[in-house]
Parts: structure tokens; C-alpha cells; sequence
């Protein structure tokens, strides 16, 4: 079973709950949940968590089901943020770096084309390296930075996990990271939406392979 989890201000629980159920079952969370209820994954998902006060992610941070989230995290749960839901794990210190506004200052939303970097996170793992993937973005607050000798230790630890193909960066991330995981490559994070990408009909399904990889992880790690 996979947690979506739900905060006041989240627009896209419910995609994500149906890109979910493609692969396996799926439930949403209520933000003041302090109880995962035995859950095999947990996806974070895009919106405006408590309307992106102060900053993106900063309130959401502080939610029980989050602190519950960081104990399932710790004992090496599967963990996927999905704009709103990495900002939100970047904030928490469960992902390194930062999300900055665009460059453009302006809000985005189009399809993008993605590398696979590391195929051995719990989010890429029915992927290989150097692949690329078509799925949209649609943020403000998208641009992740890091210090440049912080993005080398990342680079060296295979923590980057996506970028933007050449010319594709939209934001003005840094190195062109699209994604990254914790040290133990179980908690994932990404700017892209692929819960918008699971099916040709809405122009790819490219974003599925992300949801069948949390369901193979979690599957294994369970066995």
C-alpha cells in the first residue's frame, strides 16, 4: 500500500493516488496523521502546502504525518517528493539542497525531457542510467541550488538522481539537478510531475516507470 499524503493546500493528491493505483494500491493521508498505518511507501505530492507561507515547503515541514514520515524514512522506507512534496523534503533535511524561485521569476509549466542519472534509488530502480523521460513541470519555486562543492559531493556519492536533458533545464537549477535521494537512495525527490505522465493519452506514460519502481522496492524490502 502506498501513502499519499494530503496538506491544506495540495492539488495534485489525487492524481497521484490514481498514477499509484496503476501500479498497486494506494490511500491518501491526512497531514495530521501521526500514524502511517503500515504503509509500504510514502509519496509526497505537488500543490501549495498551507499556501506556500513563508516559503515553499516550510510550514508542511512541521506536520505530524511528517514526523512520521522521518521515522519511516530512517528505517529505510521508500520516499518520493513530487514538487511541492520535494520542497517539502528538502525543508525537513530529509533531501539535501534547496528550492529557489524559478530564474525567470516567473511560473512554469511545460513538458521537459529528463536524464536518469542513478537507476539504483528506490524511485528508478525499473529504469537505466542515461535514459530520458518526457514529463511536464509546473512550478515557481523549482530552481534547486547547493554549494558547488556540496553539489560535488552529491555528484561523487551518486545522489543526483535526474537532470534536465541539454537545454531542457526550465528554472536554472544548478548543474541542471532535476532530482535527488538521501545517502541510502530510499528517499527521492524531483521537480517534474510523473503522476502527469502515466498515460500516452495526456502526451507520455514515462512518469509510471517512477510508481512501478517504488512498488518493486517496497516489495522487496519486505521479502
Amino acid at each position: 500500500m502506498i501513502g499519499v499524503l494530503q496538506f491544506p493546500g495540495s492539488c495534485d493528491e489525487r492524481d497521484a493516488v490514481l498514477a499509484c493505483e496503476r501500479v498497486g494500491e494506494a490511500r491518501l493521508v491526512w497531514h495530521g496523521d501521526r500514524n502511517l498505518g503500515g504503509l509500504d511507501a510514502v509519496v509526497i505530492p505537488g500543490g501549495f502546502s498551507y499556501g506556500d507561507y513563508l516559503r515553499a515547503g516550510a510550514i508542511a515541514r512541521f506536520a505530524p504525518a511528517m514526523e512520521a514520515v522521518r521515522e519511516f524514512a530512517e528505517a529505510g522506507g521508500p520516499v518520493l517528493g513530487i514538487c511541492n512534496g520535494f520542497q517539502v523534503l528538502c525543508e525537513a533535511g530529509l533531501l539535501p539542497g534547496a528550492l529557489l524561485p524559478n530564474s525567470g521569476l516567473r511560473f512554469l509549466c511545460r513538458q521537459v525531457e529528463i536524464e536518469v542519472v542513478n537507476a539504483a534509488t528506490v524511485a528508478t530502480a525499473s529504469l537505466q542510467p542515461g535514459g530520458l523521460l518526457s514529463i511536464p513541470v509546473k512550478h515557481m519555486s523549482g530552481r534547486w541550488f547547493a554549494p558547488p562543492e556540496l553539489l560535488a559531493e552529491l555528484e561523487a556519492a551518486e545522489q543526483v538522481v535526474f537532470r534536465y536533458a541539454p537545454g531542457q533545464n526550465p528554472n536554472g537549477s544548478i548543474g541542471d539537478v532535476a532530482g535527488v535521494a538521501n545517502e541510502r537512495g530510499n528517499v527521492v525527490g524531483l521537480m517534474p510531475h510523473p503522476e502527469h505522465a502515466v498515460d500516452p493519452l495526456t502526451g507520455s506514460a514515462d512518469g509510471l516507470a517512477l510508481f512501478e519502481s517504488l512498488v518493486r522496492t517496497s516489495a522487496a524490502a519486505a521479502a
